[in-house]
C-alpha cells in the first residue's frame, strides 16, 4: 500500500487549471484517509481509481456496495496506471448515479489496456457505494 505526497498531484488527474492538478490531499486523499464521504458518484469514482493505483483493497471493498463486493481485490504485480478519463457523469435521481470512465493500465509485460466502463453507483445513508459496471 502506498501514499502519494499530500501536495503531489492526484493519480485521479483532476485539474484545477488546464495545467494544474489537484493536489491528492485535496482530492482522492480527503477520501481515502477518511476524513471526508465522497460527495457524489464521480468523486467516489475517481477515489477508486486512485484506490486501485495506491493498491488501497480496504478502501476499495470499504466503498463497494455489500450486494455485489467481493471478498478480496486482487492487484496485477507490476501493474502501472497510465490515467483516468471521465467521459460523462450522471445523477439518475437522488440515490443512483452513473460514471462512464476510461482507464489506461500497462501490463508488467508491457503490454498496455483502455478499460471502458459505464460504472453504477447508489447513495445509501448519505454514502455513495459503487454497485456495478458494464464494459464498453
Amino acid at each position: 500500500m502506498r501514499t502519494p505526497a499530500a501536495h503531489s498531484p492526484c493519480p485521479c488527474g483532476r485539474r484545477s487549471s488546464a495545467t494544474q492538478g489537484v493536489p491528492y490531499a485535496a482530492c482522492c486523499g480527503r477520501w481515502l484517509e477518511r476524513s471526508a464521504a465522497a460527495p457524489d458518484a464521480e468523486s467516489l469514482m475517481r477515489s477508486r481509481y486512485t484506490a486501485f493505483v495506491l493498491e488501497r483493497q480496504d478502501y476499495l471493498l470499504a466503498s463497494w456496495h455489500a450486494s455485489t463486493r467481493p471478498a478480496m481485490v486482487d492487484f496485477e504485480p507490476d501493474a502501472k496506471w497510465l490515467g483516468l478519463e471521465v467521459r460523462r457523469h450522471a445523477r439518475l435521481d437522488d440515490t443512483h448515479a452513473e460514471v462512464e470512465f476510461v482507464a489506461r493500465l500497462r501490463h508488467a509485460q508491457g503490454a498496455a489496456t483502455r478499460l471502458h466502463e459505464l460504472s453504477r453507483f447508489v447513495c445509501e445513508n448519505g454514502c455513495w457505494f459503487y454497485v456495478d459496471g458494464t464494459q464498453r
